[in-house]
């Protein structure tokens, strides 16, 4: 007998018991019938079956026949979705004292990390401590502000790169060098220096990244039935502690180097994350800062570098299928930066045309379509329904991003639907959220934005591009790949041209 057929044995053998129990000793939910509605699942397994390849896709599809507050059961996992800007409030606002605690996948117990992870571990006095470490020494406007020169720095090399590229008529894959540049500017203003040096390093790097990614978001029979979790039955959880130990074995090995520094006379601080942190470790007297510097790493490294890839590369790729929307873009940012020249942070907020581009990749594309799932305290009231203690929550962004009773042509790229609007990104707005709301809004969204300006930016003043022979536009794939992080089925792959291919020092 193979293991998906003792599996499947064993859950119709629980599921049968425990449906015999609640018979017998009459333990039926009185808010049962206060749910939202929902599709009617299948024994054992629920609506699970039903989500498919593209869960987000299929949860907007029935969100339309059951309304923008929906119940899902998945597995023995009650799920209420929100897919409206009201209900989306309701969790992230309104609620958010009851809401804020996330729902631990299995996947993030590999290498014992949930006990460490900012986005998941919960309300909590060391949460708050990471939350403020983040907040204060790495992306206060303050700070970001002194790094501006670093981050021009890794910019100007992102562009020095692609006109080697253009010299010799290659090929950019336009995912893999923004990452390349991406992880360097992190890793410089943590660590004060590169961590991937060439292209091939960045591709091996973004994989293990995106690997993580893809575990944590891959529908898991261990999240839908908790008793399987000592199995781990799709291997889910050793994959992904693989790929964590991978990555904290690099943060060991550069918190080990700079404390051995650190040791030596004459040492000369780098003024970066690492001695800040360090630094508060001694003048507090705390022993545990090594373990909850690599682990906060092993954070901001997967968080911070997929979500911006993903992101450059949707624009792009709408901006490659949309020449005009290109044009525009290249007009505002040679009248206002002149033609060919970087963008530099104080230009950002004079380019309201390339603002409105990123909201629209934002608006069509976000980086977590589903958020991160949520899990109540207590039952709430929302909508005239009840949303039961313990029940996981998700926020179908995607499916508000493409709602047509919030956006004329929804699936349609215009970024001029954001020109003299007041909707912007930071969590107030609920029919625009890439990075959420609450207490648990993204800490590097103001990061987040400014590379996204300054890589972007780059791609479209100092370059024209093609796509590689034989390839159409219509050829391009604009297909999803389902994760945490909604990537690209196929990178963007294109020839960059460049009249005056002079390299930046």
């Amino acid at each position: 007998m193979d293991t998906i057929t003792c599996i499947l044995l064993f859950l119709f053998t629980f599921t049968f018991l425990h449906k015999l129990h609640s018979l017998f000793f009459k333990t039926t939910n009185t808010n049962n019938h206060k749910l939202p509605p929902g599709p009617v699942g299948v024994p054992i397994f629920g609506n699970l079956l039903q989500l498919g390849q593209k869960p987000h896709q299929t949860m907007a599809n029935l969100a339309k026949i059951h309304g923008p507050i929906m119940s899902l059961k998945l597995g023995q996992i009650t799920t209420i979705v929100m897919s409206s800007p009201d209900t989306a409030k309701g969790v992230l606002q309104t609620n958010d004292q009851f809401m804020s605690n996330r729902k631990i996948p299995d996947s993030m117990k590999a290498a014992n990390h949930d006990q460490y992870s900012i986005p998941f571990m919960p309300v909590s006095p060391r949460w708050r401590e990471l939350r403020k470490i983040c907040n204060g020494q790495l992306f206060s406007n303050k700070n970001l502000d002194a790094s501006k020169e670093l981050r021009a720095k890794k910019v100007g090399q992102l562009f020095n790169e692609i006109c080697k590229y253009s010299l010799k008529g290659e090929a950019v894959d336009v995912g893999r060098l923004s990452f390349k540049t991406t992880i360097n500017l992190l890793s410089n203003t943590i660590y004060s220096q590169d961590l991937i040096e060439s292209v091939s390093e960045a591709g091996e790097f973004k994989e293990l990244v995106a690997n993580i990614m893809k575990e944590i978001g891959r529908p898991n029979l261990a999240d839908c039935f908790p008793v399987l979790k000592i199995v781990d039955p799709h291997g889910i959880r050793r994959r992904t502690g693989t790929y964590f130990w991978k990555l904290l074995n690099i943060f060991k090995s550069l918190v080990k180097e700079r404390l051995k520094q650190r040791k030596e006379s004459g040492y000369c601080s780098r003024k970066d994350m690492l001695d800040s942190l360090l630094n508060n470790a001694e003048d507090n007297g705390q022993q545990m800062y090594k373990d909850m510097i690599e682990r906060l790493s092993l954070d901001l490294f997967v968080a911070g570098t997929d979500t911006i890839t993903s992101t450059v590369e949707w624009a792009m790729a709408e901006l490659l299928q949309n020449p005009n929307i290109m044009s525009k873009a290249k007009v505002e940012l040679e009248e206002i930066i002149g033609k060919n020249n970087l963008i530099e942070e104080s230009d950002i907020a004079k380019l309201p045309y390339l603002h409105a581009i990123i909201k629209e990749t934002f608006r069509l594309h976000p980086a977590a379509p589903l958020l991160l799932p949520r899990v109540t305290k207590v039952d709430v009231e929302m909508n005239n329904y009840i949303v039961p203690k313990g029940a996981q929550i998700l926020v179908n962004v995607w499916a508000i991003g493409r709602d047509p009773n919030l956006w004329d042509n929804p699936n349609l790229f215009s970024p001029e639907r954001f020109l003299g609007s007041e909707i912007d990104v930071k969590g107030t707005n609920f029919e625009l959220i890439p990075f959420g709301g609450g207490r648990r809004i993204c800490p590097g969204m103001s990061y987040a934005i400014r590379m996204l300006f300054l890589i972007l930016g780059l791609f479209i003043n100092s370059f024209d591009w093609k796509l590689e022979d034989g390839i159409e536009l219509d050829d391009m794939d604009m297909d999803e790949k389902f994760g945490l992080t909604l990537e690209k089925a196929q990178p963007v792959r294109v020839i960059p041209i460049k009249a005056n291919n002079g390299v930046r020092v």
